[in-house]
């Protein structure tokens, strides 16, 4: 009897031994994330490599034509200013002296001018009067001679006074524009955005071939657009007129409804980054103008197609192949499954034909223990 239990311990603590080299070496279930695979919208989608930036619809960087001192400086950084405002004067008192006296010369040449054809009417007058004396045998033929002569030779004085007030005109016309040129004057509605001077400094012109600050940056704030640059693989399948929707790391949660107005007709090569193509975006709700600013970064995703009520798969879930792991909850095993795909985004990917709705897909597909076949289990909070 004695025998017989210490070989039922003996048989026990072997068999507890080799139940516990089993834990500790049997292959423990891999945790796993699922998502069901479901109906709705898949899109196909293409979005810029990098950050795109919101621009002004017009932006100008003004500086005046020529140097000088500047005599008046009406504006601030952060103004609002209006067409043809004055945002900046040159002294120009010089100019405008020789814009006065080209006003005056102008004027002085009006007058000889109206003096000389009246005279010159007068001389046709008489003229006349003497050819019709002289065919009534009234005065004789020099005297004809002479008051038609006169009256030519008025008229080309006429003719000469007046050139001589398009000429006059014209030199009021250069002085106008030289003086103008001292101005500096908005091209359009905006905000100063910066400024480069300050009253009594001297500002210069770039000379050519160097780029040297503008004087004023004046930018629209009525209208934007997005600028965003487009991998070159994708470009080819954008179109104008395209819907895009647009994201601002400035509101962030937000979408802003966007359409394609323009594709750069030329790739953009740029040393250590990828070939792009340029594109242009419009907002389509100008309400939106009101609360952007140029300046903005923003990722645009053109749609490209739409499929909707269609079955799809969460796009994490799917490896090379078209492949994803399907869950068994009976078993908790997973299995590998190829699918036939459609339309794919980084959100979802179309399931053409090969998963049914409903089926549970394994999603943190990186985990080098996943298998054919293997034990799982469901990571916490996962039905």
């Amino acid at each position: 009897m004695g025998r017989l239990i210490r070989w039922l311990v003996v048989v026990l603590a072997v068999a507890g031994i080799a139940f516990l080299i089993w834990q500790k070496t049997r292959a423990k279930p891999v945790e796993v994330m699922v998502r069901s695979i479901t109906r709705g919208i898949v899109e196909k989608t293409v979005a810029n490599t990098r950050a795109g930036t919101v621009s002004a619809c017009r932006r100008a960087r003004l500086s005046p034509s020529i140097g000088g001192q500047i005599a008046k400086l009406p504006i601030h950084e952060g103004d609002q200013v209006e067409t043809g405002d004055l945002l900046l004067e040159i002294w120009n008192e010089d100019l405008s002296a020789q814009f006065a006296v080209a006003e005056q010369e102008a004027a002085v040449a009006k007058a000889q001018a109206e003096a000389a054809c009246q005279s010159a009417e007068e001389a046709e007058r008489q003229a006349k009067r003497a050819k019709t004396l002289f065919k009534n045998r009234v005065g004789s033929q020099e005297q004809t001679d002479m008051a038609v002569t006169e009256a030519l030779s008025l008229k080309a004085k006429c003719d000469a006074s007046r050139a001589s007030v398009q000429m006059s005109l014209a030199h009021v016309s250069l002085a106008r524009a030289n003086l103008s040129r001292s101005r500096l004057t908005a091209p359009f509605s905006g905000i100063i955005a910066k400024i480069e001077g300050e009253l009594n400094e001297y500002v210069t012109p770039s000379p050519v071939g160097v780029q040297t600050s503008p004087v004023v940056d004046l930018i629209e704030n009525t209208c934007f657009y997005i600028t965003a640059p487009i991998d070159e693989v994708d470009a080819a399948a954008v179109r104008i007129g395209m819907v895009t929707r647009v994201t601002l790391d400035a509101f962030r949660g937000r979408e802003f409804a966007g359409k394609v107005r323009r594709i750069a007709p030329y790739v953009l090569d740029l040393e250590k980054q990828a070939r792009t193509v340029d594109i242009e975006v419009d907002f389509v709700d100008r309400n939106d103008f009101s609360i952007l600013l140029a300046g903005y970064s923003a990722d645009v995703e053109i749609i490209l197609d739409v499929h909707t009520d269609t079955l799809k798969v969460p796009s994490e879930a799917v490896m090379d192949n078209n492949t994803v792991y399907v869950f068994s909850d009976q078993d908790d095993t997973i299995s590998k499954r190829t699918f036939t795909a459609g339309l794919s985004n980084w959100a979802f990917t179309e399931v053409v034909s090969g998963l049914d709705e409903g089926i549970q897909v394994v999603v943190n597909v990186d985990k080098p223990e996943l298998k054919d076949g293997v034990t799982v289990l469901l990571a916490e909070g996962q039905p």
